[in-house]
């Protein structure tokens, strides 16, 4: 049953790699511009940040949750990166990167401690407790900046989002760190078959001697924490701290993880699968604005994939 499974999951993997290549020649052929290299790079950057997300994502949905307060999270810790950028301005590039770094862990400590408390103390469905959460940190980023954006960075903040090492965009070389350490993590690690153990029987796990609630504090804090991340890189990238920023951006990282395989159930998929569904929703956003597709398309699409995705999920539970 297991080499069954592995089959099935390989056997989608290459079907959405298919429909990628497919996907490409048609936008090439209604939108010659996609395959330039301008282009190329563009796309890039613009899934380094739901790639960070996506990531996260995974980890929570691997357990058999789902965390809905990512895209506040990102808005929220943008803002706290773009007034200590303010604030402390003198800073070279490498102190500011490290003071977003641990402004990103003591968010997501924060965040991430309290939602995985409440579900695993209280055993509020990860849906709720999250959704309350989203509601309470994205009110935050409203009082914080009374609905104002926060400009006037430096630049050594706004090098984490638009800088380039050589020819390459250093938001792309931060997200290639992430998605690998995140792969070995899951796929090397007595803690990555943990996680594992916890989204495919919880009963089973704790039978097992795996502290549960432990992993699930984790997953949920190293979401919040890569989530915290994007927040600074985005906040970099645009040039501002924005209450409203990142809206909907938890759709997008659900979409890119289940759209690769990640079972909301828990227990199946990966970072490779996340990664062919981040570089699918790239190329589905970044052809539908080249052909000047209302951009309301773009949600449209969203909602299709992860309905989708939901559907083929279901019928292959079913199947087990």
């Amino acid at each position: 049953m297991k080499e069954k499974g592995m089959l099935q999951n390989k056997v989608k993997e290459y079907a959405l790699i298919g429909f990628l290549l497919i996907l490409c020649i048609v936008i090439y052929i209604v939108e010659p511009r996609f395959i330039s290299k301008e282009n190329f790079v563009n796309v890039l950057i613009q899934i380094a940040i739901n790639a960070f997300i996506a990531t996260g994502m995974t980890f929570v949905l691997l357990t058999g949750g789902i965390d809905l307060s990512v895209g506040p999270v990102c808005a929220l810790t943008g803002i706290l990166g773009a007034l200590l950028s303010r604030a402390f301005s003198e800073l070279g590039v490498s102190l500011t990167l490290i003071g977003g770094i641990i402004l990103s862990v003591i968010v997501a400590a924060l965040v991430g401690g309290i939602t995985s408390f409440v579900i695993c103390r209280f055993k509020v469905a990860p849906f709720i407790a999250t959704l309350a959460m989203m509601n309470v940190v994205r009110g935050v980023c409203y009082l914080l900046t009374e609905s104002k954006p926060v400009y006037e960075l430096s630049d050594s903040f706004l090098w984490i989002g638009q800088g380039y090492v050589g020819p390459i965009p250093f938001l792309v070389i931060l997200t290639i760190v992430v998605l690998a350490a995140a792969h070995i993590i899951l796929s090397k690690t007595a803690y990555g078959r943990h996680v594992y153990a916890v989204g495919s029987n919880e009963e089973v796990a704790k039978l097992s001697g795996i502290g549960v609630n432990r992993i699930k504090t984790s997953v949920y804090v190293i979401c919040s924490s890569l989530s915290a991340f994007a927040g600074i890189c985005l906040a970099a990238k645009i040039g501002t701290g924005q209450p409203a920023a990142a809206e909907s951006y938890e759709q997008y990282a659900i979409a890119a993880a289940v759209m690769g395989g990640t079972s909301l159930a828990g227990g199946t998929g990966g970072i490779p699968s996340t990664i062919i569904g981040i570089v699918a929703i790239g190329i589905i956003n970044n052809g539908l604005s080249l052909m000047k597709v209302n951009s309301y398309w773009q949600k449209v699409a969203m909602g299709v994939i992860i309905a989708f995705a939901a559907i083929m999920d279901g019928l292959k539970a079913q199947r087990r």
